[in-house]
């Protein structure tokens, strides 16, 4: 199966023709022009056909002549441009043509269709299985609204795509949709697709509503897929209906790869199938080791959770117990407890190499500087200034950190750029966790420094920045 991006851009396309934010600024002093997303596969059938898709399927160069199936997934502008039934009327093609989708979105078509043209119309609900040429088309459902001709908005009316071609490869079509509703989960179970096309349309922006994905809520919907062997290590997952609240282009592929996920250009060909296209993102789940640093309140614990965003389980190693007496570090940790992913598990413990030893699913540990501050008060070493046992402990979490089973990802706080301590334990500290640090980082695949919540890769290049 062989499919033909014709666009990955939201409605208003990327960047926005009226916006002169910095995504938008940046995105069009380099060319990464996006338009409204649709997609041609076998040069048979169209995924979507806003007003823009006509055009960039020649722009692609490729015609539509070939076209005969049509799937709709809902009567918004950017997904329903019914004036393209009007251009192939006046080439006069003789073939059956066939237009899928609600409702809603065929009563938009029906008015643009020549009395002698042979076009069938299918109305579908989701739930539904449809033949239409060798395509088995599946109906899934959306979290998405639509606008009804003539009527308010209402829900319901907003489909996905579960497509296997004449060749059994399967794709998920799932533009434009919210969190994954529960029944669509379930249907999609041990589907094992080749390729996954998800929404990404809001990126940093969270206060959109619930029926559209971003940089929050995307990663989950993967995490639910992977849950659901929806996805697998083989599936090769593309982010698409890209919106302005995006970063720049290689932030967010670097963001993406972190979740087994890429973003590729229009007119891009993929061959939905095995070959180089699978190979393009890593696993998310092999072992590797990151290390992320960064200075207070830098962003790096958000950075290191957004890492791990998309697996569907993830042992969260806490050292920074709370403490009943510091309102305020209590009220952080509740912070960091209230934003991890239901499927998380949480330990509070500062036995790290044991837990790293013991893991058999990714880990996240937060962080090593409250590790080392608890093993230095669990020795009494203050007290006594004897760093013997404190040494030992550092050595075995180098060991345990070197041979990680699993994906493991840890925090620490970058000491060496501040002010200097004014006191001698402050000192000694600092520059003991700086060599924690650097011997960490000296086994760690990707050490990333986060500054200002802008990560910079001091080691590593991302599956993301590979794809690319």
């Amino acid at each position: 199966m062989e499919l033909v991006l014709l666009g990955t851009g939201a409605a208003d396309g990327w960047p926005n023709p009226f916006c002169t934010c910095a995504s938008c600024s940046l995105a069009a002093e380099r060319g990464e022009i996006r338009g409204q997303t649709a997609a041609l596969v076998d040069d048979v059938l169209l995924l979507d056909c806003g007003p823009e898709a006509p055009r960039a399927a020649l722009r692609a160069g490729r015609t539509l002549a070939g076209v005969r199936h049509i799937l709709l997934t809902h009567a918004h502008p950017d997904h329903v441009g019914p004036a393209a039934l009007l251009f192939r009327s006046w080439a006069g093609r003789p073939e059956p043509l066939d237009v899928v989708g609600p409702p809603e979105a065929l009563e938009l078509c029906r008015d643009w269709v020549g009395p002698d043209d042979l076009v069938r119309f299918v109305p579908v609900a989701a739930g539904e299985t449809v033949r239409v040429g060798g395509y088995t088309v599946r109906v899934r459902a959306a979290a998405h609204w639509a606008v009804r001709p003539g009527e308010v908005p209402g829900d319901g009316d907003a489909v996905l795509y579960d497509l296997t071609g004449p060749d059994r490869r399967r794709l998920l079509w799932a533009t434009d949709t919210g969190p994954l509703p529960d029944v669509t989960l379930a249907a999609v179970a041990g589907a094992e697709y080749d390729a996954v096309f998800l929404e990404e349309t809001f990126g940093a922006k969270t206060d959109h509503g619930a029926d559209h994905l971003d940089l929050a809520s995307f990663p989950r919907a993967l995490a639910a897929l992977r849950e659901a062997d929806a996805i697998t290590d083989r599936t090769d997952v593309v982010a698409v209906h890209l919106g302005h609240h995006n970063p720049p282009l290689p932030e967010l592929a670097e963001r993406l790869g972190h979740w087994g996920a890429r973003v590729l250009d229009d007119g891009a060909v993929l061959e939905i199938g095995p070959g180089p296209d699978r190979s393009a993102v890593a696993p998310v789940s092999a072992p590797s080791r990151t290390l992320v640093l960064g200075g207070a309140r830098a962003g790096k614990s958000t950075y290191a959770e957004g890492v791990l965003a998309a697996e569907p389980r993830v042992l969260y190693l806490a050292t920074g117990v709370v403490d009943d007496g510091d309102a305020d570090w209590a009220r952080r940790v509740a912070a960091h407890r209230a934003r991890r992913p239901a499927g998380w598990h949480t330990v509070e413990t500062t036995d790290v190499a044991a837990a790293l030893r013991a893991a058999r699913e990714p880990v996240l540990f937060d962080c090593v500087g409250t590790w080392l501050a608890g093993r230095i008060d669990h020795h009494k070493a203050w007290d006594s200034g004897d760093f013997a046992d404190v040494e030992a402990d550092v050595a075995d979490l180098f060991a345990a950190w070197r041979g990680a089973p699993v994906r493991v990802v840890a925090v620490s706080n970058e000491v060496g750029s501040g002010v200097v301590p004014a006191t001698a334990s402050g000192r000694r500290f600092r520059d003991l966790l700086g060599r924690v640090n650097a011997a960490l980082a000296a086994e760690s695949e990707t050490v990333v420094l986060v500054t200002a919540g802008l990560p910079a890769a001091l080691r590593g290049t991302t599956p993301g920045q590979r794809a690319r």
